[in-house]
């Protein structure tokens, strides 16, 4: 779906989110990126940040016991 990946697991709080708005800056409006991030408060809070910085949240599925593949298309962002 995407080539371009990046891979928060054991990354906590706001720097997860933090990593993911830098790496979103590289990436073109409407380009899709991959995030793989651990389940719980990072998988909620992340996900909840990028829609609040206008992003959409394509798909979301299951990667291995702890953790999840977030499809992210980049949105309209200042």
């Amino acid at each position: 779906m995407t080539n371009k990946t990046l891979d928060l697991r054991n990354v906590i709080c706001p720097m997860n989110f933090i990593k993911a708005k830098i790496f979103l800056e590289d990436a073109f409006v409407g380009e899709v990126i991959e995030i793989i991030i651990d389940e719980g408060d990072p998988l909620v809070n992340v996900t909840r940040s990028l829609k609040e910085e206008g992003h959409l949240i394509l798909k979301v599925e299951h990667y291995n016991e702890t953790s999840y593949k977030v499809y992210i298309k980049k949105g309209l962002t200042e």
